[in-house]
């Protein structure tokens, strides 16, 4: 462990903010997912799902962590080993699913956004943003953390910002759509399903959790993250909810209330902040790919050099594109997601919280290899 770095930012607010990081994707950064998952609900049943899935995520990161710090277990791999033993090819399979489908949504999120400012073929815009994330992920752990860092402070503020001037701009429909108390069922239903693929976020990240000190760091962390990870969310679904229900089948419905908005200086840098919000998340899965890759080989004695990560983050990446320009980014979310929220309870959230009943949060304190 890095001592010297074992700041308590580092400690307490980088996971959350990597955790943040993974799923914030395309489909939360542009609103389809919130769409998908929460306004079906009405502007009630989606605060309600989204407080209920903010309580799943604080949960299971707090487990995570506290497995991943007690066994020093610090990617995928050893986490899987020890979590699943033989059975540890089960959470590589879904989660090689999971990275095609984000990596999908979000090359074809790029290029709408590239088409929809400049009129570039989105072909274009995927590719710019693959580069930008194989250079992030080829050059490991720092790279990858100080653009967690930056782009959360960017991020934070841009959705801030926008918050302030949707309010400002939308507040008689806000105070009527908020005032029918509309309260449909499914919101329960949609704050799991949200919850549960999205959760995966928490051993994608293994690698920050290297700054953990103590049991009491992984706690703190964990129940952190799922508020970080939720506030741009909250933020976004309250604007969203003045142009309900229309808005619900819009493929980028981020484009429709920055157009309503009418002001271009803003919407340039609304759009601007999905490209980094793609690019981090991008990044902190190809970044997964390569700590999983990279722990295998330190067990055998050998390094991974930068080239082998930028050859591994782009040939992930490339193999990715078809997907994204064979099938739309509303199809990709409402036929891929679903399907892997059942796969990861099964095989991540269901044998953890087993473990931590069975041993009443006592994880064993032998060390498992990072192989």
């Amino acid at each position: 462990m890095n001592t010297v770095r074992a700041n308590w930012f580092n400690r307490l607010l980088l996971p959350g903010f990597a955790f943040k990081a993974v799923v914030i994707g395309g489909g939360y950064a542009t609103g389809r997912e919130l769409a998908e998952f929460f306004l079906p609900s009405g502007p009630w049943g989606g605060l309600l799902g989204m407080l209920l899935a903010t309580v799943c995520w604080s949960v299971i990161c707090a487990i995570t962590f506290v497995y991943a710090h007690t066994m020093r277990l610090y990617d995928y791999g050893a986490f899987f080993r020890a979590l699943l033993g033989p059975a540890s090819f089960l959470f590589d399979a879904a989660y090689a699913c999971l990275v095609l489908i984000m990596l999908s949504v979000f090359g074809a999120a790029a290029g709408a956004i590239g088409a929809a400012l400049f009129g570039w073929p989105e072909l274009a815009g995927t590719l710019g943003l693959i580069a930008g994330i194989a250079l992030f992920a080829a050059f490991g752990n720092e790279a990858v953390e100080r653009l967690f860092k930056y782009v959360t402070y960017f991020l934070y503020a841009v959705y801030v910002l926008f918050f302030v001037l949707s309010l400002v701009k939308t507040s008689g429909l806000l105070k009527a759509q908020f005032a029918l108390g509309q309260l449909t069922s499914g919101w329960a239903i949609g704050g799991l399903t949200y919850a549960s693929y999205n959760v995966v976020g928490a051993v994608v990240i293994l690698p920050v959790l290297r700054h953990l000190t103590s049991r009491r760091d992984a706690v703190v962390a964990g129940l952190v993250a799922g508020p970080l990870g939720m506030l741009p969310a909250v933020l976004f679904f309250v604007c969203m909810v003045a142009y309900y229900p229309a808005i619900g089948s819009a493929s980028l419905p981020s484009d429709i209330m920055l157009s309503r908005l009418d002001l271009p200086a803003f919407h340039a840098l609304f759009q601007l902040m999905i490209v980094a919000a793609l690019l981090e998340s991008g990044t902190g899965a190809v970044h997964a790919v390569n700590q999983r890759i990279a722990g295998v080989l330190t067990v055998r004695g050998r390094t991974m050099p930068p080239v082998i990560r930028l050859l591994v983050s782009a040939t992930v990446l490339v193999g990715a594109i078809f997907v994204a320009n064979r099938f739309g980014l509303v199809a990709l979310i409402a036929r891929g997601y679903r399907l892997l929220a059942y796969l990861f309870l099964a095989v991540y959230v269901a044998p953890l919280i087993g473990i931590a009943v069975w041993t009443r949060g006592r994880f064993s304190n032998r060390a498992t290899p990072a192989s």
